[in-house]
């Protein structure tokens, strides 16, 4: 096989992607040691991407000692802008077409596809327990400024030194999980692993499994006995996130575990003990889901042995642009930026005055866009998703993408926000709200199997769901 070795330097170490497209929320994609990824539109790509401007088999990542990009015949072309390019002139090379040819790509450099921007940089680490269900790693220091924050620290930190269970609530991407990791820290438990379990990433069955374990023979595909996520957890922490998704048969077999301090693994008949402390969060309203009967009420006093409620980012304003920099900074860290460009006061202006739905989270993928559509020292306003130049408000016309020229893919780069021509029109906005709905419906408020019937991600679901406005179903 032919390739261009320009940048041939070893990457020791686990790599990711970060897949970033105009109306989506940002993709992370942990790569293998070793194989051969396709990108594109198709659904049996390994990387789907889910765009206009992506052709349905655009290209290939192969993964070795160095990691290569191919395209593989697309209609709009994949560029590389190297991650020293991109702090100098911005200049951008054609990936050859040629049969066999591959571009090496190192951390920092950025594959695009179309009009889609994808990151190469290190993956993160994770912390202990399962892969796979384990959230980001807690930041190297964590951004607190506003004073009712500093306060909801400090009982947080007096929670610690207990041994209650404590519920975090408060809406999705403001910050429970750092918390909870900060309360883990600040305990005797400290020492011991802190497991993430995200109750709603996984089905009713697999998560049984995933937290309880199981016993060899107990079901197809158990060829071996398997410690659950609580076992890992032993002399540790449990953080169960979005804990109002756990289906009712789940909640009884959680409620025995916090009642006994022992796990049953599926298929088996002999408790093990268990010494674990639990943390939950939810940004629903867990009373009113009792009323509902869909949430257990001697579960709920159960995990609220302490309460704290985490204020949106809306509320936190001194907050927003030192999280704006640390996320910025952190971003520039990962991709091998020499350099962390500042932000322009027109840029923070429009930070300061976001409605930040998302919150912290949607923060974060603001600055690890602009991190990679900043190929200067400046952070501008250009460099900013759409929703924050718009004040907050949902994008009602999606821009058609066009395939960038080949002499003007970093001018594509930096004027990501306004890459095409006609735009989406409200009755096409209002036909996928009425299909979604419908879909729904269908499979009985299921939303990993709707988002499969409809043809995109569970994450991109409740994307959908957010900007229109849509409740989020339980499932029937």
């Amino acid at each position: 096989m032919g390739s261009i070795e320009d940048a041939s330097v070893l990457h020791p170490g686990p790599l990711e992607i970060v897949v970033f497209a105009a109306t989506e929320e940002p993709l992370v994609v942990p790569l293998p040691s070793a194989g051969r990824l396709s990108i594109g539109r198709a659904e049996d790509n390994e990387v789907r991407i889910d765009h206009a401007s992506v052709s349905r088999k655009h290209a290939v990542l192969h993964v070795g000692p160095r990691l290569r990009v191919e395209d593989t015949g697309s209609s709009n072309g994949t560029f590389v802008c190297r991650r020293e390019e991109r702090s100098l002139s911005a200049d951008t090379r054609k990936v050859l077409r040629l049969p066999g040819e591959t571009f090496v790509v190192s951390p920092g450099d950025c594959i695009v596809l179309g009009s889609v921007f994808v990151l190469v940089r290190r993956a993160q680490p994770a912390s202990s327990g399962a892969s796979g269900l384990l959230a980001e790693a807690l930041p190297e220091e964590v951004v607190v400024h506003d004073p009712q924050m500093r306060k909801l620290y400090e009982q947080a930190r007096d929670f610690a030194r207990a041994s209650l269970s404590v519920l975090l609530l408060g809406e999705t991407g403001v910050g429970k999980e750092v918390l909870a990791r900060a309360i883990h820290e600040s305990s005797s438990r400290s020492r011991g692993p802190f497991v993430a379990i995200h109750c709603a990433s996984l089905s009713e069955s697999l998560l049984e499994s995933e937290l309880f374990g199981h016993k060899k023979g107990s079901f197809t595909g158990a060829v071996e006995d398997k410690k659950g996520m609580f076992e890992a957890a032993d002399k540790g922490t449990v953080f169960l996130d979005e804990i109002g998704e756990l289906s009712l048969q789940v909640q009884v077999k959680l409620l025995r575990v916090l009642e006994d301090r022992t796990v049953l693994r599926v298929g088996d008949r002999t408790p093990r003990p268990v010494d674990i402390r639990f943390v939950a969060a939810t940004n629903r309203e867990l009373d009113v889901e009792i009323t509902r009967g869909t949430f257990r009420e001697d579960l709920y006093y159960r995990l609220s042995g302490a309460e704290l409620t985490v204020p949106p980012l809306r509320e936190r304003q001194s907050e927003i642009l030192p999280l704006a920099r640390h996320f910025l900074a952190e971003a520039c860290r990962r991709s091998e930026r020499a350099s962390v460009p500042s932000i322009s006061k027109e840029a923070a202006a429009l930070l300061l005055q976001h409605g930040w739905r998302g919150n912290v989270r949607e923060l974060k993928n603001a600055m690890d866009r602009a991190a990679v559509l900043c190929v200067g020292p400046v952070v501008s306003p250009e460099h900013l998703p759409t929703r924050v130049l718009e004040g907050g408000k949902p994008n009602t016309q999606t821009a058609k993408e066009s395939a960038p020229a080949r002499s003007a893919v970093a001018k594509t780069m930096l004027n990501m926000q306004t890459p095409g021509d006609a735009a989406t029109s409200e009755d096409k906005k209002a036909e996928e709200k009425k299909r979604i709905l419908e879909t729904l419906e269908q499979c009985a408020g299921n939303q990993t199997r709707a988002a499969e019937l409809l043809g995109m991600s569970r994450r991109t679901l409740v994307s959908r769901l957010e900007e229109y406005d849509l409740p989020r179903p339980r499932k029937k």
